[in-house]
């Protein structure tokens, strides 16, 4: 089994916006709240965003990784 580092996702980021300066910068992470949140928007109830994210208090879910949008 080969392992990814947990850094390389964010390196290989930090050399997409070095690359494209006019990119906004965003983390990993960040695409993870991204995602939670146009889960949301489109309909998706608590419960099933909770399953998707892997946590298991819903009130993490909702606390954290809801955000309203432009």
């Amino acid at each position: 089994m080969t392992y990814i580092r947990k850094s390389y996702f964010n390196d290989r980021l930090k050399i997409i916006f070095k690359n494209n300066p006019q990119l906004k910068q965003i983390s990993v992470h960040g695409f993870r709240h991204t995602h939670a949140s146009l889960l949301f928007e489109s309909g998706a109830e608590v419960y099933e965003v909770q399953d998707r994210l892997g946590h298991e208090d819903v009130q993490t879910t909702f606390n954290i990784y809801t955000h309203v949008s432009n």
